[in-house]
């Protein structure tokens, strides 16, 4: 005797099993929700065995009555899995420059995944891998306006891999307020930088890839506009607007402390600044440059107190990675797939003034995690 025909002939048994399983199903959900709280790395389908047994005691000519049912239980289960199956704590160090499209991703994350509370800390990007690696702060995400800071001060030790996924430009912020608003311009910006009466900021190299790429961009342009010592006469004046990161001129600029300060156009963009786009050649934005943009060296400090290490300057590209030891591994590899899909974080990161690369190129491909490889190339 097949299923088929025992369970024609005994409704009320088909309907019970139906129960039975919906309430397996409801329990095989829970179980995956408080197996997976702790963020492991593996993961699995708590329903996937329960599907199966379904569709195996009744087949359509005999379900026809109560398929609607079984989808429906089936559908409830997979929601409840994919929403409740990631949770806890985040932690995600990030560059200041990022923090306005951080705010809009985590909030529209969020929606999708209430039970992950996540904690943000914003700061220059040399100045977030240190404190991971100086002073061993946990972390699960890093965030940074260079790749080429996780690449440099985190792998391998810290991270196995990185993904490129933004880029940017260096520009002239200034407000109405600011002294010969009215003049600046690409031909004669640095001349006003250098006037007496005119005061500019910058963040700090050691700190901040904004701070060294305003010196490589000085050096770059001393070139450019062949003003001999030009880079010179710029960097020892007005060290006193010298910042941590790039978002803290913004005070210095709101508060008419500063007349100018480099920063990145997103950042600009997003509180709704005036600003001076520089030519190609000076705002390390163009790939086509990279070749000119790598004339211009800066040493800043390394891994290790009293080290050294040279950084040349290159086309701006944001970087992300999970560190080794994420305290919530799982969440993290949720979080990163939501920013990277071109439909989620993308699509909000971009609406802030900073172009996708993805995917981008990395020597680490191998290592990125497979749910991840879709948005790098080798």
């Amino acid at each position: 005797m097949n299923n088929s025909y025992f369970f024609r002939k005994n409704l009320g048994l088909k309907a019970a099993y139906v129960l039975v399983n919906l309430c397996l199903v409801l329990t095989f959900s829970g179980c995956n929700y408080n197996n997976n709280k702790s963020g492991s790395k593996d993961s699995t389908n708590a329903i996937s065995y329960q599907v199966a047994f379904i569709e195996e005691l009744f087949d359509n000519e005999c379900l026809l009555g109560i398929m609607p049912m079984q989808f429906i239980i089936i559908s409830k289960g997979n929601y409840i899995n994919e929403r409740n199956s990631v949770s806890g704590e985040l932690t995600i160090f990030h560059a200041g420059s990022f923090s306005m499209p951080a705010k809009e991703i985590i909030a529209a994350f969020n929606k999708a995944y209430p039970n992950i509370n996540i904690k943000t800390e914003a700061a220059g990007s040399v100045e977030c891998a240190r404190k991971i690696t100086e002073l061993k702060k946990p972390c699960d995400i890093i965030i940074s306006a260079d790749y080429k800071v996780i690449d440099k001060l985190l792998i391998p030790d810290y991270a196995d891999w990185n993904i490129k996924f933004a880029t940017n430009e260096l520009c002239i912020v200034f407000t109405d307020k600011s002294k010969y608003a009215d003049q600046i311009n690409q031909s004669n910006w640095f001349d006003l930088l250098l006037k007496k009466d005119v005061f500019f900021g910058r963040s700090d190299p050691n700190s901040d890839p904004c701070g060294y790429r305003s010196v490589l961009s000085i050096q770059l342009a001393e070139k450019y506009y062949n003003k001999k010592g030009l880079e010179t006469q710029l960097l020892k004046k007005d060290n006193n607007f010298i910042r941590p990161k790039e978002t803290d001129l913004l005070a210095l600029l709101e508060t008419n402390a500063v007349d100018y300060i480099f920063l990145y156009r997103s950042v600009a963009e997003q509180h709704k600044l005036k600003y001076l786009i520089l030519p190609d050649s000076i705002n390390l934005k163009t790939p086509e440059l990279a070749d000119y943009y790598k004339t211009a060296t800066i040493e800043i400090n390394g891994k290790k107190p009293g080290e050294k290490i040279t950084q040349v300057g290159e086309p701006m590209v944001y970087g992300i990675a999970i560190l080794k030891n994420a305290p919530n591994y799982k969440a993290a590899i949720t979080f990163v797939d939501f920013l990277l899909d071109k439909e989620k974080g993308m699509k909000i990161i971009e609406k802030n003034g900073q172009p996708s690369v993805i995917p981008g190129k990395t020597e680490s491909y191998d290592k990125i995690p497979q749910e991840l490889k879709k948005y790098a190339v080798k």
